[in-house]
């Protein structure tokens, strides 16, 4: 029977400790390995992806709590840049064709960030890195990430995270939490839940982007995403799309 997807064209947020899989390192190579073998499966059954990944496994700016906060964004946003070429060289090995695109110039090492060409590779089946960011301080990968699936026209955002969902309480802390199946993205913001970015979420209600967010402790997580597998917690913006 034919796998059908349930979103095709999608934008993957990856935090950039997923890339170290607990393990001490900056990278964990066989996880980075089955996370590439699981996107090529994606790719073969014609979904489009986009890539956009953090940098707290090398970098994040509240570290530089006594440097100036645009210099300090500004070295997360570069070391974003490190781990999504990190990524292309594990696409690579996968056999996949992957670009990295930034939103800060890096000629040598990556495109300058373009919409069009975006879309153009992901139609001629290439995996899309977006790094730096939005190019701009102060603002979170999940506002970035949000901001390039509007810009590129996909149909969810998936966010890849080391919990299996949003909680009514961080379950960590509070053993009485309660994993949210779905909710909209204004209870989000009206019940101040901090699962995702509070001017992500706001942008994606805006337009129209639902979120995925689920577990990334199998990659296979992100394949039974995208064909409509029920696990996680969809977030829908306030159209209820």
């Amino acid at each position: 029977m034919e796998t059908k997807l349930r979103y095709k064209r999608v934008l993957l947020k990856l935090s950039g400790e997923a890339l170290s899989a607990g393990s001490g390192k900056l990278y964990d190579d066989a996880f980075l390995f089955k996370l590439a073998d699981v996107v090529r499966r994606c790719l073969d059954l014609g979904a489009e992806i986009g890539v956009i990944v953090g940098a707290g496994n090398i970098w994040r700016g509240r570290q530089g709590k006594d440097m100036d906060p645009v210099r300090a964004d500004s070295m997360g946003m570069l070391a974003t840049a490190i781990n999504a070429i990190a990524l292309q060289d594990a696409f690579c090995h996968a056999g996949l064709d992957a670009r990295v695109m930034t939103a800060a110039e890096l000629r040598p090492y990556a495109e300058p960030y373009s919409r069009d060409r975006a879309i153009h590779h992901l139609e001629e089946g290439r995996v899309v890195i977006f790094g730096c960011g939005i190019g701009l301080p102060f603002f979170s990968t999940d506002t970035a990430g949000a901001l390039r699936a509007a810009e590129i026209g996909a149909d969810v955002m998936l966010m890849a995270k080391n919990i299996d969902g949003i909680y009514t309480a961080d379950p960590h802390v509070d053993p009485k939490a309660e994993k949210i199946e779905e909710i909209t993205c204004g209870d989000i913001l009206s019940h101040g839940l901090k699962a995702i970015d509070a001017t992500a979420t706001a942008f994606c209600m805006e337009h129209d982007i639902p979120i995925l967010v689920f577990g990334l402790s199998d990659p296979e997580n992100i394949l039974r995403a995208i064909v409509g597998d029920h696990l996680g917690t969809i977030v829908t913006p306030k159209n209820g799309k």
